[in-house]
Formats: C-alpha cells, structure tokens, sequence
C-alpha cells in the first residue's frame, strides 16, 4: 500500500477520479491477455498530459517506485501486468489526434489512440495505415509500438517500426524526448526513436507518436486454398509471390477452422476437408493480375499442393473469408491455450516446420494443437489448448518444459522466440535462445541509461539483477 502522503501527490498530479485503488480498477488495468499472473498493482492513474506522465514518473524515481505502462493490455507476454505492487500508469486519456499533415501523409497522435480508430481516419483522409490484426479495435499505438506489433500485412507493409516517424516519451530518468520529429531523412548519429519501438515499456513511457500514411490500396481478392501438407504451404508461398505482391499469406489447420466454425458461426469455405489452409490476398489492378492468380492456383492443385480452393467474388466475401484467419486468437481464447509465437527466415521454414511438428507429435500426442500464423513471412503460431481434466499448473510446466526444446530449435535455426508478441515476462526465460549474452548485456546497459534507477516495467524482457 502506498502511504497517505505519496496517494496525496498523486491526486494533485492527475486529479482525485484519475487516481483508481478499487480491487476491480487493480484487476482491469494490471494484466494483459495472459492468464499466468495475478494482478496486484499499488495503485492506478491516468494522466491526461506529457508534463503528468512526467511528474509521475520524476515521483516514482525520487521515492524508487516501479511502474509498469499500460496502453489497450491487449498483448500476450505479460508485457502489462502489474503482479509486484507497481504503479500503472494508464495512458488512455493520450488519445486525440494532434496535428495531420496531408501533404507529408503524417498523422500525430496520442499514445492512447485506439489502432481502429486510428485506420479509420486514415480512411477518411483518403489514406490507408497498414497495421492490421486481431485486436485493432481495442489496441493502443503506444502498445503497438512498444511491442513493434505485426499482424497480417507485413509481408507487404512491414512491422509497425516502419510507420513511426516520430516519437515523443518520457524516460526513466524523467526526461522528455522528441525522437526524429517526423523527418524522413535525419542522419544525425544513433536514431533513439527504433531503440524505443519494441523496447515493452522498459525504457521510457510512449506518450506520442507521428505515424506515416500512405496510399490506399487498390481492390483487393482474397483466396483460400486447402493445402495438402505442411511443406506444400511453403511450394505455394513460392509459386504465388514469383508472380504476385502479395499483401497477405496466412495458413491455419482444419482444427483451427473447425474451432472457428464451431464457435463463431462461420461457413466454410468449401466442402473438401484439408490438413492446412492458405489464405492470400492481393491487389487486383487488372483483369491480368486475377487471371495469372488463377493458373497459379491450376498449377499448385497440378503439383498436388493444392486440393481446392475458393477467390472471393465480393468486399463481403472476402470479409468472411479472413474473418476465417482472424477470428481464430479470440475463438482459442476459451481454451486457455499456451501460445508459442515464433519465426525464423522464410528460407528456413521447411525443414524448421518439419522438426517442430515432429516435436510436438512427440511430446504431446493427447493435446489438441492448433496452428495458424503469418507464414509469408516466417511467422508460427502454435497454440497448444489446456485439456479439461488437467490442472492449469500442471498444464504451464509441461507446455513449458517444451518451450525449451522449441527455443533450441530456434538456435539452431536462428529464429527468434517471439515474432511479434514481445518478451514480457512469458518469453524473458527463452530470450537467450535468440539474443546472445553480449546482446543482453548491451539492453541491460541501454536500460540503465534511459532508466538509471530500474523503475519501468522491471522484470520485463529480462529478470531484474541481484545486487
């Protein structure tokens, strides 16, 4: 509990109704989408400005309080949850659009700014943001960027890194940055806006950033192809992306689209059943391009990869058609599953897949698995979901057992242990199957000098150290 005096310099930083200690405020704001933790925060608040997010922060440092940044709590690391007595500092409020720049094509906006809300502006100005996934309709830019959030137009638009232009923060030290400014070319030494994009809150508190705009698509066509076996996906992939710039390649399994089916409703997309799924999209700017799609789509199902397949002949079908893909995370949900987010190079992935698939053949011959993930660009998701008759702790220390196997793996093929979902406290244990000692121990010293006291998000990324 905090004591009655630092409670008072609370309130007069941000306000009484700004300052939350209910037991079901502490239960909202201090966990993310994981299930691991239990919340239990000090105390939560909500500045309105950049100077209040300063002044919270200055407080904590002078009296050595951790703080962990909370934005849409929408990510799966553990990457927001408050389990130590931290204050959360809730940046909803941040949310308004600043200042647009038509002709730069660049959009300021708090860190608070819902990801739907803010492709929906882009739409009204005739401009398009890429960042796209699951939870855009209750995510926050400032999570998105402090995760490098990905989703299911990166093999044509990239991570989020690609579409800040500026940020501004407030570091553990208590100071206030103004990164790049939204400049397009700056070549004045370290750019420390990339170092704040993916850094989960660890060095600095994201209070706003400029977004960089771009055109809008033109009529997009989606396709979903059942796929004959796991190493088939990879033929397509190939075969599609030598011809066509795609802006998605998605797979799920069967189980996935039976799990979806069932429990949201969906039709499928045609009656022959298959191992796999492919979903592809692209941009139909001529006859030409759905034509060389569709003896692409002949040639596959002439290899053998492909046993059927659907395109879309409307904007509503295609919806349905990735609501398919998208709606999977939240059907899941239900049963409590164990996500391993993991990539390695495109180039890789076959004999990566064949091993994976091997291992969990092995280790979990009685558990449902349901894969699905980003594959045009190197992406799993591998969802191992909780059997009803098996407790949830013993179902965390045999998912996690193999976790290790799956990260030695990861070495061995050079991948990385989390994609697109950040380190958090989830992955912190397996970081090492990804970043070298001397890696790590170059974040640990860039931390200790944007936050030379440890008060931000401690025990994220990497355990705190024992002195």
């Amino acid at each position: 509990m905090l004591s009655p005096s630092i409670l008072k310099q609370l309130v007069t930083i941000v306000g009484e109704d700004r300052l939350l200690l209910a037991a079901e405020d502490f239960q909202h704001y201090g966990l993310d989408r994981t299930t691991v933790w239990q919340a239990n925060p000090c105390a939560v608040v909500l500045p309105g400005s950049i100077k209040e997010v300063q002044q919270i922060v200055l407080l904590a440092k002078e009296l050595n309080l951790a703080i962990v940044p909370s934005g849409g709590r929408t990510g799966l690391s553990g990457g927001a949850v408050a389990k130590d007595g931290e204050i959360v500092v809730a940046l909803d409020r941040l949310n308004n659009i600043q200042e647009f720049n038509p002709l730069d094509r660049t959009v300021t906006v708090g860190a608070g700014m819902i990801t739907e809300n803010l492709q929906n502006f882009a739409v009204d100005q005739g401009l398009f943001y890429p960042v796209d996934f699951a939870s855009t309709g209750s995510s926050q830019i400032g999570g998105n960027i402090a995760t490098n959030a990905g989703g299911i137009n990166v093999i044509r638009y990239g991570m989020t890194r690609q579409w800040v232009a500026g940020l501004t923060v407030v570091t553990g030290a208590g100071d206030v940055l103004e990164l790049n400014q939204g400049l397009m070319k700056n070549n004045t030494g370290y750019d420390f806006r990339h170092l704040f994009i993916g850094s989960e809150g660890t060095l600095g508190l994201i209070c706003e950033a400029t977004i960089q705009l771009t055109r809008a698509p033109e009529e997009t066509v989606v396709m979903v192809l059942g796929i004959d076996d796991f190493p088939a996906i990879l033929d397509v992939l190939q075969a599609f992306t030598s011809k066509i710039d795609l802006t998605a390649f998605e797979f799920f399994s069967q189980l996935a689209l039976d799990k979806v089916v069932a429990h949201q409703g969906h039709a499928i997309p045609f009656d022959t059943k298959a191992p796999f799924y492919a979903l592809l999209e692209f941009e139909i700017k001529d006859r030409e391009v759905l034509e060389l799609a569709m003896s692409l789509f002949e040639h596959c199902a002439e290899q053998g990869w492909v046993l059927d397949g659907v395109v879309s002949q409307s904007l509503s079908q295609a919806s349905a058609l990735w609501k398919l893909r998208e709606d999977i995370s939240e059907t899941l949900w239900e049963f409590q599953p164990y996500k391993n987010d993991i990539s390695v190079r495109v180039s890789r992935m076959p004999g990566f897949l064949g091993e994976v698939n091997e291992l969990v053949e092995q280790r979990y011959p009685d558990f449902e698995i349901v894969w699905y993930g980003h594959i045009g660009d190197g992406n799993l998701h591998l969802n191992i979901l909780k059997p009803e008759d098996l407790s949830s702790d013993d179902f965390v220390t045999q998912c996690t057992a193999v976790s290790n196997e799956i990260g030695q793996l990861l070495a061995k093929y050079e991948g990385s242990v989390s994609a697109e979902h950040g380190v958090g406290l989830l992955k912190r244990d397996y970081l090492h199957y990804s970043r070298s000692a001397s890696e790590i121990s170059l974040m640990r010293a860039v931390k200790s000098v944007f936050d030379p006291n440890g008060i931000l998000n401690p025990g994220k990324l990497f355990a705190v150290e024992e002195h």
